[in-house]
């Protein structure tokens, strides 16, 4: 295997991205830093041996193992002079990076060990194929980084990842599904589907930590949109009620009138007025 590096900036993005990764088949007593890097790496052991310092701790490393190293943090490694190691690495940027690593006990560790756990070498695997994409090669890299990221989560769960913050995950991808499929024509049992939960489960959960239940909520943020567009736009209350999720536009006029005390139509002409009334006033 030939050595490779592809690296891609991404400092600003404000979810995570895959900014660098790479090959390299080391010499013997090659080394790295001290340095302070500006981005999650992962390297990954492949064979051989070598030394890793970082928060006051050095570890020693083989095949099979995996380090971590974090942005800001002082760090330095060594190939072993008798038996050089060669390894892959996966580098991360984005405010969501540390959360997702924060679940994991490498982490608090630094350090893991893959064993025989065939699914995280392939994503290694896959990262190399990737790279020799003409075309579109961030996304299928950023979709290898999410499986594994994952895979970490799944197979070195953290003990502090607390029962809390795995409802609050919850909580708020039930909202990012609201906010992203309102205006499809989805039940509270396709959200609990989406999470993989129970339905009653997601309706406790989410009441508790919204203050709503999931259904009001779903209903206010449709509604809330409608309101919007009959405001801003010409839209018939027709295609507004497509527009929000309705495929009724009757029950949807119904709806409306018990949430707002008045008809579409009329709170559009309401809102019209308003608007007039504010313009001659400046005039």
């Amino acid at each position: 295997m030939q050595d490779y590096n592809f690296s891609n900036d991404f400092f600003r993005n404000i979810d995570a991205m895959i900014y660098t990764c790479g090959y390299e088949n080391c010499a013997p007593g090659h080394s790295y830093g001290p340095i302070l890097r500006n981005g999650y790496l992962i390297h990954y052991i492949l064979d051989g041996c070598g030394v890793y310092k970082a928060r006051g701790k050095l570890f020693r490393l083989r095949e099979g193992d995996a380090f971590l190293i974090c942005p800001g943090e002082l760090i330095y490694y060594e190939a072993d002079q008798n038996a050089p190691w060669s390894y892959t690495w996966i580098g991360m940027q984005g405010i969501k990076v540390r959360g997702y690593l924060e679940r994991t006990t490498l982490w608090d560790n630094l350090v893991i060990h893959y064993g025989q756990d065939d699914q995280m070498r392939l994503c290694h695997e896959k990262m190399f194929e990737a790279d020799k994409l003409p075309h579109n090669r961030d996304l299928i890299m950023n979709s290898i980084m999410y499986e594994y990221l994952f895979l970490l989560a799944r197979k070195f769960p953290s003990p502090h990842y607390s029962c809390d913050e795995k409802r609050a995950d919850y909580a708020e991808e039930a909202l990012k599904f609201i906010e992203g499929r309102y205006c499809d024509q989805i039940s509270i049992q396709d959200i609990a589907d989406h999470l993989n939960i129970n339905r009653s489960y997601l309706h406790r959960l989410f009441k508790s930590f919204t203050g709503v239940s999931i259904q009001n909520y779903l209903l206010d943020y449709r509604l809330r949109q409608a309101c919007i567009l009959l405001k801003s736009t010409a839209l018939s209350v027709r295609s507004v009620a497509h527009t929000v999720g309705y495929t009724d536009p009757l029950y949807f006029s119904r709806i409306f009138r018990q949430k707002m005390g008045m008809c579409p139509s009329d709170y559009r002409e309401q809102q019209q007025d308003a608007k007039h009334q504010s313009g001659s006033r400046k005039e």
